[in-house]
């Protein structure tokens, strides 16, 4: 097995490119095969084989600098670079990361989880190079995804006028998270050759090819005309407007091809873009029939490509529904999203009403200021987002949005702890960064029903409104559903306690009721308060309930700085109010991947976890129980 022999990149060079095809083969195989028992992202990891064997090939990495956006296609570039024996630790606790890390290997130039950022890594790497009279070459690895973001386009102009030598490959196939929006999947689209250009070089090719003596020295000849034959076909004016020598189209699966156009590439002394045109899936039947189910994968059957287990219902499938209900009768309602479609499950939206559905590409910032342009007409936008992308869009939201107190209602999925994507995915920073907004009115569901009743109530708001839910939200039964109609920044008391008052944000309210349980078996009297408005706060339920116990209690699946328990601190302090407080949440570091039930017992989020730091507090208080 030649997998088996690869233990850094420059054991590749020793290998024919007959031997590189079957490497191929053998890499796509392994892929599958973990895939399947661990989930991960398959589809632009089978489609990027080639290019990245290419790549370490020609390059010499970690001395040269390879840094990929997004990383969703890093999976090759780990079993190339000395991860093979540890590959099937893929997205385990402790094992390896599904994306580029930099205190993962050497050989990961550039810790990549967001999309839009490796052209500008790479100039900044290119001109530290020049700087320090380095001599090694920087290749950014980039999606044409990311280039709806405008990230890209600010790192393309600079690079260009900068004249800084450095090359950047455009992995075009035509298929991100969702499929690419806007002018620029328009241009690469007519710049794609998958019938065009490269069949017609490939056709030619192997005829010269197979003709003895003249046929090798008659493919060279007309290799000279390229520029000339490729301009009938393609039009890479754009890119070269920027300042990049633009090579290209290049089939994205002939190594032949791919290495020569590389080695090429090393020989200028300008920033360059070569265009590469791939398969999404290539090599697995059902990931190149759905690229999008197969983009990020739970563990799932090789034979059929089935998901070995079902998983439980989206809370974006919920929201989408009862977004789709009201918007049957409300015309100012409409859905945006960037990139996330059915990861947000606004996909159904987009089916019930597609000219009220905007997926505007990877470019968040984009996304919610023209939401606040909709909403200062008339309209009613919500915008769904995963708690992590909505980071890139922090000024935004504070300056278009809520400066301006628009009815604009964001939909942060992916809220709290997430599992196997790991610290670049986490979305735990959300109520930090958005409850100190003026006038924003910050939510969070305990269950499903509690999920509709805040999306309706958004409706009725004329101001801007956040929802945070995590992927999938429990239904708790009728037993404990709310018997009123939500007020806002109204808090709801679900059981009393006499010595210590959980409150608790979102999912955690659950886990706080069983913390209540277990304290109760250890004679500690103890309450939970669902504080499902973390902005504005009910300051007169937290008043009461903090004066009739010894100890309050935060829980909150966010980082503590800044969030729920330091706003509960301070408010407080402002009554005067001196009962001790136990502030429980995520600690103050990123939170590798795991399971999502790892990951809160790492964080002391468990009830039995819970339980126990708060008897410890007591006993410290020198009020615990025997």
């Amino acid at each position: 097995m030649l997998l088996e022999q690869i233990h850094e990149p420059a054991d590749l060079r020793r290998l024919s490119v007959k031997q590189l095809k079957a490497l191929a083969d053998e890499l796509r195989t392994e892929i599958v095969n973990v895939v399947s028992e661990r989930g991960g992202h398959l589809a632009s990891n089978l489609g990027a084989v080639e290019l990245t064997i290419a790549i370490h090939y020609v390059f010499d990495t970690p001395s040269d600098k390879l840094i990929m956006d997004v990383g969703h296609q890093s999976y090759v570039h780990k079993l190339l670079t000395g991860r093979y024996d540890r590959f099937r630790t893929l997205r385990q606790k402790g094992g390896l990361s599904g994306f580029p890390q930099m205190d993962e290997s050497e050989y990961d130039a550039f810790t990549a989880g967001h999309a839009s950022t490796a052209i500008s890594a790479a100039l900044g790497m290119a001109r530290t190079r020049d700087i320090m009279h380095g001599d090694y070459d920087v290749v950014a690895l980039v999606g044409d995804g990311a280039l709806t973001g405008g990230m890209c386009f600010e790192a393309l102009n600079d690079a260009g006028q900068s004249n800084t030598r450095m090359i950047v490959v455009l992995n075009d196939n035509d298929m991100s998270i969702a499929p690419n929006v806007g002018a620029v999947s328009r241009y690469l689209t007519r710049m794609r050759l998958s019938k065009g250009y490269i069949a017609m070089k490939r056709g030619v090719r192997s005829r010269l090819e197979r003709l003895p003596k003249i046929g090798p020295p008659l493919y060279r000849f007309l290799e000279k005309l390229r520029n000339l034959v490729r301009s009938l076909f393609v039009d890479d004016k754009f890119f070269e407007a920027l300042g990049f020598k633009y090579m290209g189209p290049v089939d994205g699966h002939d190594l032949k091809q791919l290495i020569r156009v590389l080695k090429r590439a090393r020989n200028y002394d300008e920033p360059q873009l070569i265009h590469v045109v791939t398969q999404k899936g290539r090599g697995y039947r059902p990931a190149e029939d759905h690229p999008t189910r197969f983009h990020g994968i739970a563990p799932f059957y090789i034979e059929s490509g089935a998901k070995k287990s079902d998983s439980d219902t989206a809370s974006g499938t919920i929201v989408a529904r009862q977004l789709i209900d009201m918007a049957d009768s409300d015309i100012r309602i409409c859905a945006i999203t960037a990139a996330m479609p059915s990861g947000t499950g606004m996909d159904a939206f987009q089916k019930a009403h597609p000219d009220r559905f905007f997926d505007v590409g990877i470019a968040e910032e984009h996304a919610v200021t023209m939401a606040a342009g909709m909403a200062s007409q008339g309209m009613k936008p919500y915008v769904a987002i995963y708690s992590t992308f909505l980071q890139r869009a922090y000024d935004q939201i504070m300056m278009d949005v809520c400066r301006n107190s628009l009815p604009v209602t964001f939909l942060i999925d992916r809220a709290g702890l997430v599992g196997e994507d790991g610290a670049t995915h986490q979305g735990v920073f959300d109520l930090s960064y958005l409850r100190s907004i003026p006038g924003l009115v910050v939510a969070a569901p305990r269950d499903v029903r509690d999920l509709r009743q805040l999306v309706s109530l958004s409706r009725e708001l004329n101001g801007p409104m956040a929802i945070r839910y995590p992927r999938a939200c429990e239904d708790l039964g009728p037993a404990i559903q709310s018997q009123r109609a939500f007020e806002i920044g109204s808090w709801e008391l679900l059981s009393a306690g006499s010595d210590v008052m959980i409150f608790a944000v979102g999912q955690m309210v659950q886990t706080a009721m069983q913390a209540a349980i277990e304290l109760m078996g250890k004679g500690i009297s103890a309450g939970v308060v669902d504080a499902r408005f973390v902005a504005p706060m009910d300051h007169e339920l937290l008043a009461r309930q903090a004066r009739a116990v010894r100890l309050v209690v935060t829980a909150e699946q966010n980082v503590l700085a800044g969030g729920f328990g330091e706003g509960v601190l301070d408010a407080l302090s402002r009554q005067d109010i001196g009962t001790p407080v136990l502030t429980l949440g995520v600690p103050d570091r990123f939170i590798e991947h795991a399971t999502i039930a790892q990951q809160l017992e790492v964080c002391g989020l468990t009830p039995m976890a819970m339980a126990r730091s708060i008897q410890d507090r007591l006993k410290a208080m020198g009020e615990g129980r025997p």
